[in-house]
């Protein structure tokens, strides 16, 4: 069997093109923060979690969170390691276990990040998520030739300044994509 070679789409984001059904990634987008020749890990960010906020991990975690952790949404990472604590946040990147997605942009998933964030001296930038998306070897790549996904280079200010229910349509508009006019069908030039 040949072994495609591929270029990493670490740093990048996937948005689901109207096709995947998948209800786990139906119109969302995920930022890939790992990709090798082994698979991919990404963490959907237009997800939130209706019925968790920050302070619920916090108290779970046992610590001491500050009154606006209550507004702090939870976001729904992916399927993959659900009772699991991502952070995709800006800097800085001293964290515990730090993985560097892109010059601006770090996934962490140690305590010691949660409890600066639960002091309100952890990164100004930065999403609480449960759970992550995870692709086996040749996976992902096999799904954007079935057209399941568009790439492009994520954006900071849709991670962060978007609301959270825009962020598809905007990271399909950085692309010139009317996601109106997306189809699910594939084509073949």
């Amino acid at each position: 069997m040949e072994t495609i070679q591929s270029e990493s789409l670490k740093g990048h984001f996937l948005m689901a093109m109207p096709g995947l059904l998948d209800p786990n990634f139906f119109q969302t987008v995920t930022c890939i923060s790992e990709h090798t020749a082994d698979g991919a890990l990404g963490l959907v960010i237009n997800r939130v979690h209706q019925s968790l906020t920050a302070d619920v991990i916090f108290n779970e975690l046992k610590i001491t969170a500050p009154i606006h952790a209550e507004k702090t949404p939870v976001f729904i990472g992916g399927p993959v390691h659900i009772g699991e604590v991502f952070v995709l946040h800006g800097s800085p990147f001293h964290w515990e276990g730090c993985l560097q997605v892109t010059a601006s942009l770090g996934m962490s998933n140690t305590i010691d990040i949660l409890e600066t964030i639960a002091m309100g001296v952890g990164p100004a930038a930065y999403l609480l998520m449960l759970g992550c998306a995870g692709w086996g070897e040749g996976q992902l790549e096999a799904e954007i030739k079935q057209n399941a996904w568009l790439t492009s280079p994520a954006i900071d200010e849709i991670i962060f300044q978007t609301p959270a229910d825009q962020r598809w349509e905007a990271a399909l508009q950085g692309l010139g994509v009317d996601p109106g006019l997306l189809s699910g069908t594939a084509g073949h030039a």
